[in-house]
């Protein structure tokens, strides 16, 4: 039986070079992409390089909680079990927006749409031997705090701030959800992995000092096949235990080989990670685990 995956975002950058890797794995892989034109053009990019890629395309649209309500009822409509689920899609410092739900736009995105459709997959996710969730974090969960007076930035937005923020939420989610499948004794493994400082799309909304500091940056960085490197090892790689973070293992974990590592003091605050996970329960009516 070949595996199943599903990558949000797997028509560009970090979540296309997922793709490919899966593929030339032989495992079956449910393109979550909201544009399903890009993700028509990227399927058959895909399908040239490699011909016995198996690859299906479903829309999801993370910025509408609906829309997340609606993939994950097609694909359980369409498959019994789900053997890895790479949280991959995302949105870096845009100007300030918010999603179908009011919610803001990194926060609903990058964060809370992939905090529903977990959960909402968690019955194929169980049903497989050894399933995975990989959640994809960022060097930036280093930039600051979740913000629980303010978590959709409607008082003072600060987009950097408010990403850093959705990167340190998806890194909790990561950590708290594999308290929570251990302590209910799934075999389900949660980890999290970040892609360095990678060429990708996501740089796109770059202004002011960030963006001239690029040229200076650009020497450390790495290309997209590189920087998907740890999600791909944490969605793989069988020596791994569940609570895993990886990232590169090079100069500030800029660029370089895949390794675990470390994260910072209030990604491993339980406490602030339960009451992550409650709110996030509340804002997306759907608990679970």
């Amino acid at each position: 039986m070949n595996k199943i995956a599903i990558i949000t975002g797997a028509n560009t950058g970090l979540g296309l070079e997922t793709t490919k890797a899966f593929a030339e794995k032989n495992i079956e892989v449910v393109m979550a992409c909201r544009n399903e034109s890009k993700a028509e053009k990227a399927k058959a990019e895909i399908l040239k390089e490699i011909p016995k890629a198996q690859l299906k395309i479903l829309p999801l649209d993370l910025s509408s909680l609906d829309a997340v309500r609606s993939f994950a009822e097609k694909f359980k409509s369409e498959y019994n079990c789900l053997d890895i689920l790479v949280n991959n899609a995302g949105l870096m410092i845009p100007p300030y927006g918010k999603t179908k739900d009011g919610f803001e736009l990194q926060f609903g995105i990058n964060y809370l749409g992939h905090f529903l459709l977990t959960g909402l997959l968690l019955e194929p996710l169980k049903n497989a031997a050894e399933a995975r969730v990989v959640s994809l974090s960022s060097l930036a969960h280093k930039w600051g705090d979740i913000y629980f007076e303010d978590l959709q930035f409607q008082n003072n937005y600060d987009k950097q701030k408010a990403y850093g923020q959705s990167k340190l939420a998806c890194l909790m989610f990561a950590y708290e959800l594999d308290r929570r499948l251990k302590a209910q004794q799934l075999s389900v493994k949660s980890l999290a992995a970040h892609p360095g400082l990678s060429r990708t799309n996501l740089f796109r909304h770059l202004t002011g000092m960030m963006k001239l500091l690029t040229p200076f940056v650009y020497p450390f960085t790495q290309s997209a096949k590189s920087g998907a490197q740890p999600q791909i090892k944490a969605a793989l790689d069988e020596k791994l235990a569940g609570g895993d973070y990886l990232g590169p293992s090079g100069f500030q974990e800029y660029s370089g080989k895949p390794k675990v590592v470390d994260s910072n003091a209030i990604s491993n605050d339980k406490e602030k990670a339960k009451r992550l996970w409650e709110i996030s329960e509340e804002l997306c009516n759907f608990q679970y685990l």
